[in-house]
């Protein structure tokens, strides 16, 4: 079997994209808290590689159009549900007698359990919410795509984000922690994810003009024509 250079990019950027769907889900369980302006917001650390999920969506838009963009989504929640699965599974399993002694220096039931069970919650909130915004986001993306003419690249990558992270941010973390956080900071938790995802998105506006000049003029692979998107 042979690759040109369309395929393997393709197989990269959906590896890639698996990647950090499922690490941003296993890592989801940890909080932390930053200080902005004296008022304290609570972060998800899955905030660290989902916004390359919504990056690369665009990409396998502008590149490989809606059906491609759609299929790496499937493959993707595919990944997720199989992780969570397993993840269920294990929790599920007993442990060996001898990790269970006082002088065991690995990972004892409960850290794994803490951690494990924590972050199972984060993968069933993040198969649902996925979804949605996935397919909110290449619908949006194509539509501006369209609107546009093709042009405007920023303006088609950032909107597609700016709507489809406010449905991802709204629903993983209400599922994930409704009933573990009070209000107050389940709302503080769901705002500075959505602010941290949007700066981010921004912030990756040139990064996106730069993938986009690589594949078009080093790869020599051209963007899909916005009627066939």
């Amino acid at each position: 079997m042979t690759f040109d250079a369309r395929s393997r990019l393709f197989l990269f950027l959906c590896g890639i994209f698996v990647a950090a769907l499922v690490v941003g889900d296993l890592i989801g369980c940890k909080l932390v808290e930053v200080t902005v302006l004296g008022k304290p917001f609570v972060l998800s650390m899955g905030i660290i590689p989902f916004p390359l999920t919504f990056l690369l969506t665009d990409v396998l838009n502008e590149f490989y159009g809606k059906q491609a963009a759609r299929l790496v989504t499937w493959v993707g929640f595919t990944a997720a549900v199989f992780t969570t699965a397993v993840v269920a599974l294990v929790l599920q399993l007993p442990y060996a007698p001898f990790t269970l002694a006082p002088d065991w220096g690995g990972a004892t039931p409960d850290a794994f359990g803490r951690v494990f069970g924590s972050g199972l919650n984060i993968l069933v909130a993040s198969c649902v919410a996925y979804v949605l915004a996935q397919f909110i986001d290449i619908g949006v993306f194509i539509l501006l795509k369209k609107q546009t003419h093709g042009r405007f690249l920023w303006l088609r990558a950032t909107g597609s984000t700016l709507v489809s992270q406010l449905i991802d941010t709204i629903v993983i973390q209400s599922l994930a922690w409704s009933g573990s956080l009070e209000l107050g900071r389940l709302v503080s938790l769901v705002l500075a994810s959505y602010v941290v995802k949007l700066t981010v998105a921004i912030a990756l506006t040139p990064a996106i003009y730069a993938v986009h000049a690589l594949v078009e003029k080093v790869l020599k692979i051209p963007p899909m024509p916005p009627q066939e998107t």
